[in-house]
């Protein structure tokens, strides 16, 4: 599903350059459940965004469902975030305004899929988290832990091919964190595929394959689950 070869990350600050990622190559095949930890600079976010597409990398190549990238236009590299990949980030991201439903909703109309389509779409993926009863509710008469789960229900409405994760408990009490981890658990256990950046070696658990990275590289990559 996921495969780099030699990735290489700089970012050049007028004299000053900072190499974040050093020749990372990578294989995650479908339906895995990929943790990716590290200490405070290790690259983790920086390697998530270089796969999901939301930055570029300096150099090397990336593969995802057997494209590669570095030969797509922008637009198509739009599409394919759109309607290939679903993200979840710390910060939730929702519209203050809309409801559950219709925050989830938002990306699947922007597919173009109809109305009452896309309604079906994000009622059955609230459901899908234990949201069912949430969906007529506005962020703020939810808790964090709700927040999360409505932007992971967001991220998976559309069924993607890739779902991906920035230290999406990282705002949340150990509470609610256990029950956004409970939610990603779930989601994996039909077959989604799953990358997560997280800081927490409770949650990195969960996931079949750690993958610590150190100073750019990867340190260590093990199975287990």
């Amino acid at each position: 599903m996921i495969r780099t070869q030699q990735l290489f990350k700089k970012y050049q600050d007028g004299v000053s350059e900072t190499i974040v990622l050093k020749h990372l190559d990578l294989e995650i095949q479908t339906g895995e459940f990929v943790a990716i930890i590290g200490p405070s600079g290790a690259g983790k976010s920086t390697l998530l965004y270089q796969l999901s597409l939301l930055d570029k990398p300096t150099s090397g190549e990336i593969w995802l469902d057997e494209v590669r990238t570095s030969e797509l236009s922008e637009v198509e590299k739009t599409t394919m975030r759109l309607n290939k990949f679903g993200y979840v980030f710390q910060d939730y991201a929702l519209l203050p305004e809309l409801t559950a439903t219709e925050n989830v909703m938002l990306p699947i109309l922007m597919q173009g899929v109809e109305h009452h389509e896309a309604q079906k779409k994000a009622e059955r993926a609230l459901s899908r988290i234990g949201l069912g009863d949430k969906t007529k509710s506005l962020p703020s008469q939810l808790s964090g832990g709700e927040q999360q789960r409505v932007s992971i229900a967001r991220a998976i409405a559309h069924d993607p091919l890739i779902l991906f994760a920035d230290e999406p408990t990282a705002n949340l009490d150990s509470a609610n964190g256990r029950v956004v981890m409970d939610a990603f658990s779930e989601i994996h256990d039909e077959k989604q595929t799953i990358v997560m950046v997280t800081h927490e070696p409770e949650y990195a658990k969960r996931a079949h394959r750690v993958i610590t990275l150190k100073d750019g590289r990867i340190v260590k990559d093990e199975r287990g689950g």
